[in-house]
């Protein structure tokens, strides 16, 4: 939810008030963009009166490997964040769906950027949280003249904070022309993302979406996505670059990302994609994935880790 605040974080080796955990203005991380996060979310069960979060190791797992990527070492492990987490959130005691944010970072004050001989240290808060596009079944999006940052310049399998500058430029251009959401495009001409999510279309009931050595980030929810479409829809889905002009005239599109959830495209730069709404196999797959997160899905339940 805009504005919420954060009851408390996990700051320095504990939990503490949010308003406790500080960083000075010359932190490492701040002025160099030196940190790497995550994105999770946890959903309430109203029936169970539990709160779940979603696929928690996974999330863990890719931190740890961003972290890897920036010479970063929390003596951490998947097990032991997923642990810190449910810790916090029973703290928070939130009763509602919520956004979890770790963030891994160079600690050090000063001037001089590199990644050697600095110290690393980890802080995780949590927030209230409903939808991140608004217009989340109905998305007009435009295809932006920022392009995806490449893998050689700044590691786009990583969630580095530092490349998010780009993703900002993006959706700040698409929103203050009157659109959803940006797609871009990756050095190719290829489209890879959107500003924050994965993308996906449907050509000939076949569902497609871009390979991971095309710049993009190893979405949790984008394996979700396909793991429910192929096993719940016995659709076949393919792994290969996306033409620009291909979107203009698929059948279905929709973008894929922790905050986004399963957001339907159903406009592309005043196109509209087939019949300018919402697709069937989109609707069907929000309707998995809702159930799946929270819970609902009996034979996926091993991605649900309960708060105690």
């Amino acid at each position: 939810m805009a504005g919420s605040l954060p009851l408390h974080a996990y700051f320095e080796g504990k939990i503490v008030p949010y308003s406790d955990a500080h960083i000075g203005v010359a932190t490492h991380g701040l002025n160099y963009g030196t940190a790497v996060f995550g994105g999770l979310r946890g959903y309430w069960n109203d029936e169970q009166q539990k709160l779940f979060v979603f696929r928690p190791q996974d999330h863990f797992r890719r931190l740890l490997n961003s972290a890897k990527m920036m010479c970063m070492d929390i003596g951490q492990t998947p097990a032991s964040l997923t642990q810190i987490t449910l810790e916090l959130l029973q703290a928070d005691n939130y009763h509602r769906d919520i956004y979890i944010r770790p963030l891994i970072y160079k600690a050090d004050e000063g001037i001089g950027v590199r990644l050697h001989d600095l110290r690393d240290e980890l802080t995780i808060f949590a927030i209230p949280f409903d939808r991140y596009v608004k217009n989340d079944t109905n998305a007009h999006v435009t295809v932006s003249s920022w392009r995806r940052v490449d893998d050689n310049t700044i590691p786009a399998r990583g969630k580095i904070s530092g490349a998010y500058a780009s993703s900002a430029l993006a959706k700040t251009d698409a929103n203050r022309a009157g659109f959803d959401e940006a797609l871009l495009l990756d050095q190719a001409g290829h489209v890879v993302e959107g500003s924050a999510m994965n993308v996906f279309m449907l050509r000939d009931g076949v569902l497609i979406t871009p390979p991971v050595t095309d710049n993009i980030l190893e979405g949790i929810t984008r394996r979700s996505i396909m793991e429910l479409a192929q096993n719940e829809l016995g659709l076949k889905i393919v792994e290969r670059s996306i033409d620009r002009s291909e979107v203009f005239i698929c059948e279905e599109f929709f973008m894929t990302g922790t905050a986004a959830q399963l957001t339907a495209v159903t406009k592309v730069d005043f196109r509209p994609i087939g019949a300018g709404v919402m697709g069937p196999v989109t609707s069907r797959l929000r309707e998995l994935f809702e159930d799946a997160v929270h819970a609902r899905l009996p034979s996926y339940t091993h991605w649900n880790v309960a708060v105690p």
